[in-house]
């Protein structure tokens, strides 16, 4: 990943309601949610979803895909790993040891669906 595409991330979700959506949507990998869904569980307009959709769309870190007259979201799973690896690619200068506990504490968290 490249600097601008992590800043364009990372301000992406410097804003409360995009940060929530975002969460939300990883949450319910890979089924995705509708945009209707989405406003209604974080408790905005739609309208003002959908501008919060498309600068999270714009910064790589959801798609969306038409299912009829839906339009049904999904977190970019790849897109969340990139900026994790970034952001710590190079922890405590490359000395694995300090990093244990950060690692330790992803860990339990991705486990696969039905064994948390």
């Amino acid at each position: 990943m490249k600097k601008t595409e992590a800043i364009d991330a990372l301000a992406a979700l410097a804003q409360v309601t995009r940060l929530d959506t975002f969460r939300l949507l990883v949450k319910h990998e890979p089924e995705g949610v509708p945009a209707g869904e989405l406003a209604r569980r974080v408790g905005v307009p739609q309208n003002t979803m959908s501008a919060h959709l498309a600068i999270l769309a714009r910064a790589g870190l959801i798609e969306g895909e038409r299912e009829s007259r839906t339009i049904l979201y999904r977190a970019k799973i790849s897109a969340l790993q990139e900026l994790t690896l970034f952001m710590i690619r190079d922890c405590c200068g490359g000395r694995a040891d300090l990093c244990e506990s950060l690692i330790a504490s992803l860990q339990p968290r991705c486990s696969p669906k039905g064994k948390r």
